[in-house]
């Protein structure tokens, strides 16, 4: 069956989406003290720095990594992340002032953020967009190494939590893995190759590489 396009109300529709979800989840991480893997987690971790809501944070930390995203994916798929980061600041603060949230339970708050980071995620990549730096980093990995995606996403996140351990309590460093493990758990679960047949700008340009590809090779 062939991929459907997806309109471009559609993409802009996902990654409001999609950075409201992410927003959202980085208040309530900050509500509770945590932290999470991923450019989320570095940006609720210097929130213990400096006094701006993580959202904001979330899309100054991203500002070096889009140069890289020019280089390595291209205007548009650039053009989408920057619009996607400043959802994400901008739903951020909304929530920051719209909301008062108070977390009773560490454990809901952790799954609970980790699973609306990880569908904002799935939101925003589908419709060809990235959500930070951390992701923008795998992808060049593997582009220019090799390197396994998921693999290269693992060990920064133990890199940033592990950094999170000189500032966190035990108790808050467990739950903020936690919370790493369920955005991972969910973006493992849907982000596989071969699992969604839509269309999105990002996977009509590997295609389009791919068969540039096989066209030189045949010549």
């Amino acid at each position: 069956m062939n991929a459907i396009r997806h309109g471009r109300i559609e993409d802009i529709y996902a990654i409001a989406v999609g950075s409201l979800l992410i927003g959202l989840g980085l208040t309530i991480l900050h509500s509770a003290g945590l932290v999470t893997g991923g450019m989320a987690g570095l940006a609720l971790l210097v929130g213990h720095f400096a006094p701006l809501p993580p959202g904001l944070l979330f899309a100054a930390l991203n500002v070096p990594f889009l140069f890289l995203a020019l280089r390595a994916m291209g205007s548009l798929f650039t053009l989408r992340t920057i619009a996607a980061s400043g959802g994400i600041a901008l739903a951020s603060v909304l929530s920051e002032h719209a909301l008062t949230i108070e977390v009773k339970d560490p454990f809901a708050a952790a799954v609970g953020a980790g699973t609306l980071l990880g569908m904002g995620t799935l939101a925003v990549v589908r419709h060809g967009a990235g959500v930070g730096g951390v992701g923008i980093v795998t992808v060049w990995l593997q582009q220019r190494r090799g390197w396994n995606i998921g693999r290269s996403q693992i060990l920064i996140d133990f890199a940033i939590l592990a950094a999170s351990s000189a500032f966190l309590p035990l108790d808050k460093l467990m739950w903020s893995a936690t919370s790493a493990i369920g955005m991972g758990v969910v973006t493992a679960l849907w982000l596989r190759p071969g699992r969604y047949a839509g269309f999105s700008p990002l996977r009509a340009a590997r295609l389009r590489g791919q068969a540039d590809a096989a066209l030189r090779e045949a010549a």
